[in-house]
Formats: structure tokens, sequence, C-alpha cells
């Protein structure tokens, strides 16, 4: 469904309803504080500086230990889909899409990734696939692709593996809080739209990917993710 043909929500409604998912965890967390705009730490986010993304995967390598720039820059995906991943979906299953058109983010080494909303606004869904319809084209087009883009530049991963780590972040995001049924919709609804479709699936209750993160080659090496393709599965 195209944004324009989608119903406006209340501003206020989409600030209530952030501030009631942020009490998940941190990870659920979006600021809707205009004081904010006073830091000029916050930054445009999806981030298309070249540069910043590279010093930030660089340092996310010396922090895992590694010396392999493409598993560093893998590992900083996942955890920017899981930031935006478990705060929207949690927002869309009760009704409203927040719009990220005005997301910032901040990050400083030993701190976890800050997100904050300009001026928060956004859409009512009607339904699961109303909900899965707004968040592709919120979260997958106007997020996850253009820090696609940007990352590409400077290290080689396969659309298979991003893909995968964006689903993987989003099925994780049903691990965190009390069983939602509604929210947990929401997820395999999702999963089943491109680029999502086919990355992977729920077996005996939890999430199974096809591709994998590489984590597995983090030092010392040999350990793998609860969801990874390279498990041995009854």
């Amino acid at each position: 469904m195209p944004l324009d043909d989608a119903a406006e929500a209340d501003p206020a409604e989409v600030a209530d309803a952030l501030r009631a998912v942020a009490r998940l965890g941190p990870y659920f967390e979006i600021g809707t504080d205009p004081a904010e705009d006073a830091d000029p730490t916050w930054r445009p986010f999806p981030e298309r500086d070249r540069d910043r993304l590279i010093g930030l995967t660089d340092l996310y390598a010396e922090r895992l230990g590694t010396t392999e720039r493409r598993v560093a820059a893998s590992i900083l995906f996942q955890g920017l889909a899981s930031r935006l991943w478990s705060p929207m979906a949690a927002a869309a299953a009760r009704g409203l899409v927040p719009d990220l058109s005005g997301l910032h983010w901040r990050w400083a080494p030993g701190a976890p990734v800050a997100l904050w909303l300009a001026r928060p606004a956004g859409w009512q869904a009607d339904g699961t696939a109303q909900a899965a319809d707004l968040l592709v084209e919120v979260v997958v087009d106007g997020q996850l692709r253009p820090l696609r883009e940007t990352m590409l530049t400077f290290t080689g991963l396969a659309d298979g593996l991003l893909w995968g780590n964006a689903a993987s972040a989003l099925a994780g995001s049903l691990n965190v809080g009390p069983p939602d049924p509604g929210r947990a919709a929401l997820v395999r609804e999702l999963l089943g739209r491109e680029p999502l479709a086919g990355t992977g699936g729920f077996v005996g209750g939890g999430f199974v990917r096809r591709s994998c993160c590489l984590y597995y080659r983090v030092p010392p090496g040999g350990e793998m993710c609860g969801d990874c393709a390279l498990l041995p599965r009854r």
C-alpha cells in the first residue's frame, strides 16, 4: 500500500505508542523528546556518510576481535536492523506505523545505538496485511535499502546474507517481552514479503535462517547464533 493511501495517525498517539513499546527494553526505544533537537551529536538515519560507516564498522571489528571487515559489517547491519524492527513491529502491532523520515541516530564507543524522531507522525494500520505493507515501505525501502547501498560501497556482502540478517533481527524481536499473538502474526506476515521471503522460517517454534551472518568467524571461532543455518537440527 502506498503511504499516500494510508490514513494518517494522530502524532500524539504515535508518541504514546512509542513510549509504550519502549517499556519492552532498550532495543524498542525511539525517543521523541523535542529537547533532543539541541544535541548536535544526532545524525540523520539511514546514515549515508560512507566514511562514518567505515569508521563504525572498523570499531565493531576491533571490538569483535576480527580483521575481517565484512564480518563486522554483517554484525553491524544486523544490529541496526534489530534497532529498527523491534520498535516498529511492536508499534505496528498496536495499529500505528511511525513515520521514520525524521529519524536520527547517535552512537559512541561503549554505548548502545540511540534513535530519536524529531517529529512523531505516522499512519494507522488496519490489520496485519496493511501493517506489513506500510512497514516494508517505511523500514525496508526507507531505511534498510539505503543503509545496504552505502555499506556495499566499502565491503562485499551478498544480498542473501544481508536480508537474512534483517529477517533474523525481525524474528528475534519476538524473543523480548510477553507473548503477543498480534506481533507474532505481523512478523510472520513480513517474513513472507520481499526481500525477506525465503530467508528462513519457524521450525519447532524458533526461527531458522537459510544464510549465515558470519558470526562463526569471530575469534576464537566456532560459535554460532541460535538461528544459524549451520546448526544441526532434529
